[in-house]
């Protein structure tokens, strides 16, 4: 006998795809008309929504940024934790320090891949107060990110000499802005392979401490 589904699962799934539906309009209208040419109105008739089902499934227009753009960082709308997700438990599981920050090149590398078309809208400035405090926390949640990183790397595989694990947190934090992927891939022309493995060894030579000598590598006086 096949158990009934729950009694309010129907109702769960219709919030779901219309929630789908909102954040799809919301993604088109901020990366057509930015973020000040995008209106809560707008998005609703996108969605052939009210205006209300808008602020009820997401919230305001801050909040439209916010959720599009944590959508397409993670690539998806699941509850799962970046850290808990595949990519990120290899790149931790990994055993040398330059294989680590090659998987962690490559995992900014598939966010920006991502996320790219939306840098712009995200760092536009300007004077609505609700786009800097959005920038702002995605900065916040950067810096504790890359904070995390730099004291696995300090703890599995030691930093530089003289590379605290806090500067090494600001180098991370600097290399890995959405704006330096940006200048290098889309005003720059770069391909994004050939920006993650420039990413990769710029981070690893940043951090990492010196490859030791190789043994009878030194030359000898003829």
């Amino acid at each position: 006998m096949t158990a009934a589904p729950p009694a309010g699962a129907p109702r769960a799934e219709q919030v779901r795809a219309t929630r789908h539906r909102v954040l799809t309009a919301a993604r088109d209208l901020f990366l057509r008309r930015g973020y000040a040419g995008t209106t809560i109105e707008a998005v609703a008739h996108r969605a052939k929504v009210s205006p209300q089902t808008v602020y009820n499934v997401v919230g305001g227009k801050a909040a439209l940024l916010k959720t599009v753009y944590d959508v397409l960082l993670a690539g998806d709308d699941e509850p799962v934790p970046m850290i808990e997700r595949p990519a990120f438990r290899a790149m931790l599981a990994a055993t040398d320090g330059r294989d680590c920050l090659t998987r962690y090149a490559a995992i900014g590398g598939g966010m920006y891949r991502r996320v790219g078309p939306l840098v712009p809208v995200v760092y536009a400035g300007g004077p609505d107060p609700a786009l800097r405090a959005f920038a702002d926390t995605v900065e916040g949640e950067r810096a504790r990110g890359t904070a995390a990183m730099a004291a696995h790397v300090a703890g599995r595989f030691g930093l530089r000499p003289g590379l605290s694990v806090a500067e090494a947190a600001d180098v991370l934090w600097a290399l890995t802005a959405p704006e330096l992927a940006d200048r290098f891939v889309r005003r720059r022309g770069w391909s994004l392979q050939r920006y993650e493995e420039w990413l990769a060894t710029t981070m690893a030579d940043a951090l990492l401490p010196p490859a030791a000598p190789v043994s009878g590598s030194r030359a000898t006086a003829g």
